[in-house]
């Protein structure tokens, strides 16, 4: 599932030079293509924990303590 995301991230960046590329541009396979590219970073930001977590969570067992 993992590399699902990053067939998305890579079709969306794909599909999005592509449509960019012509000089008629069709705008709904650019939209198109962004949409896949947001979905995957989406899913991949999803699966990765926030830096402050482990701070916010150490902060409030040492209140708890006092």
């Amino acid at each position: 599932m993992k590399y699902f995301n990053y067939i998305l991230i890579i079709l969306g960046a794909i599909i999005a030079i592509y449509s960019k590329a012509g000089a008629n541009q069709n705008q709904y396979v650019l939209i198109g293509g962004i949409v896949l590219l947001m979905v995957g970073v989406y899913r991949i930001s999803r699966n990765i924990p926030s830096k402050n977590a482990d701070e916010i969570d150490e902060d409030n067992t040492n209140n708890k303590e006092d």
